[in-house]
């Protein structure tokens, strides 16, 4: 739920009259290929979001609950990518607008926790959060790998390929964190870096609205005419 590059940002809708790399899930080869990523990203994240979120709790650290709440919104944003596979245009912007709203919503979450850790004083365990943002960034850097060739498709694709590239950038923020809070001793710099991936979060889960908006206005207009 981090920072959305310049490949998302003020993009126009991308289909296939215009973008001829782009990859369409819809039929083929491709498209089992697709199918068995988001079963595989669905596993990863679902696992690693019962690990981080306990160990969040236990570390008392803002950044890994953040973290952990981020593989959540993820593997429901794959379970959704895979319910619509193989769908209309319109059906699979649909549900890119649906995961970035949750990104949106989980991202007012983590702002919210934050304050509530900055306020309570909270000095987290440095040793939990580096142990397992370190697990946490071996796993998902393997998925953004694995999804790297269709961050080119339609919005629902681009969705959840920024989720994980992003998802790597917050676990490799959470290793400097738990850096940060061994060398400080104070919660400071696990509440910053939490503060930065909700509003990095507001910002990516934005930009996948806008390019769902786009593609389902375009896909209607096709329809109309």
């Amino acid at each position: 739920m981090l920072v959305v590059f310049c490949e998302s940002v003020a993009m126009p809708c991308c289909h296939d009259s215009c973008c001829p790399n782009s990859v369409s899930p819809s039929t083929g080869h491709d498209a089992r290929r697709w199918h068995r990523a988001l079963w595989i990203a669905l596993i990863v994240n679902g696992g690693f979001f019962l690990t981080e979120i306990v160990a969040g709790v236990m570390a008392g650290s803002a950044s890994l609950q953040a973290d952990a709440l981020d593989f959540f919104g993820d593997t429901a944003n794959y379970a959704i990518s895979l319910t619509v596979t193989g769908m209309a245009l319109a059906w699979r912007s649909r549900a890119a607008l649906l995961k970035g709203a949750t990104m949106i919503a989980f991202a007012v979450w983590v702002l919210g926790n934050t304050l509530w850790h900055a306020w309570s004083g909270t000095l987290p365990h440095a040793e939990t959060m580096g142990l397992i943002g370190g697990l946490a960034l071996l796993a998902n850097g393997g998925v953004a790998l694995m999804l790297y060739r269709f961050r080119s498709g339609d919005a629902n694709m681009r969705s959840v390929w920024i989720c994980s590239r992003n998802d790597a950038i917050g676990n490799l923020a959470v290793l400097l964190a738990a850096l940060g809070v061994f060398g400080t001793g104070t919660g400071w710099p696990d509440i910053i870096v939490a503060f930065i991936m909700g509003g990095l979060g507001l910002h990516g889960g934005t930009q996948i609205v806008r390019h769902a908006i786009a593609e389902t206005t375009n896909a209607g207009t096709e329809l109309a005419a």
